[in-house]
């Protein structure tokens, strides 16, 4: 005999990579740009970002942080600023080099293999992520809430590892949907490509478009040179065509949602 149990998974979206995820009671910001501007290499005549709605507060009690890489738009130094030195922080190297620099005391390395357990209910396993240059691999995560096995797979950039079939099926997944190139330098980001891809090899119940989503105004050089390939629309007619079931769902910005899922038991 086969039970169907109905559980909820509780998010929010701040635009670009940002992420609170609401799971086993615990409270966890992801890749949070949440105040001022974005800007690389301190160049804003390169590249500059800005929402323009500000939040009006930062969100609170915070059980951890989860970086996926040491960029700008992961790891954003003025948003980390503001933020509570002592709250833990779960990191790739490159990441965890940035929050320690400026003074957080809980950091918590994580290697693909490895994995961290927060306060018994929530298991993160670090898995390969976006590669940074030809000698540096970022983090993808596994988020599983251990008293039902509820999954989410996070990674911003579109770069699927292939072990992620092991773990299947995941029930949510948070990746881009679209791809962004640079003139002979490639792609930055590579949804466009992927996305369907981890689809087929991971079966979720959702899937969430990050990176390119929210109300984010971009200016500089570097803007004006990239190439934005595929839609949310393209996404969703090859699901319908291959009789995919997953649900792509476009969240609103700044405001909190609940994905219903269906747990099954046999």
């Amino acid at each position: 005999m086969v039970f169907y149990f109905n559980l909820f998974m509780r998010l929010t979206y701040f635009g670009s990579n940002s992420w609170l995820l609401e799971l086993g009671q615990q409270r966890i910001l992801i890749d949070p740009w949440l105040v001022g501007s974005l800007v690389f290499g301190n160049a804003p005549w390169f590249f500059k970002a800005e929402k323009p709605q500000a939040l009006e507060s930062l969100p609170d009690q915070i059980d951890l942080i989860l970086l996926s890489q040491g960029l700008e738009d992961h790891a954003h130094k003025p948003t980390l600023e503001k933020l509570d030195r002592s709250i833990p922080v779960v990191a790739s190297t490159s990441a965890s080099k940035v929050v320690k620099q400026l003074g957080y005391t809980q950091v918590s390395t994580l290697i693909p293999g490895q994995r961290f357990t927060l306060a018994n209910q929530v298991e993160i396993c670090g898995l390969p992520g976006a590669p940074i240059g030809p000698l540096q691999i970022e983090n993808a995560y596994l988020i599983k809430q251990l008293d039902n096995n509820t999954t989410l797979y996070y990674e911003p950039h579109g770069y699927p590892p292939s072990e992620l079939k092991d773990y299947a099926p995941v029930d949510v997944v948070i990746s881009p949907a679209l791809s962004i190139e640079l003139p002979l330098l490639g792609p930055i980001l590579q949804g466009n490509d992927t996305a369907l891809q981890l689809i087929e090899w991971v079966k979720p119940q959702v899937f969430l478009p990050t990176a390119t989503g929210g109300e984010v105004e971009y200016q500089g050089i570097l803007n004006s040179l990239l190439k934005t390939t595929g839609s949310l629309e393209n996404l969703r007619s090859q699901l319908a065509q291959r009789n995919l079931r997953t649900q792509v769902i476009e969240p609103k910005q700044g405001q909190p949602f609940e994905v219903k899922l269906a747990s099954r038991v046999s």
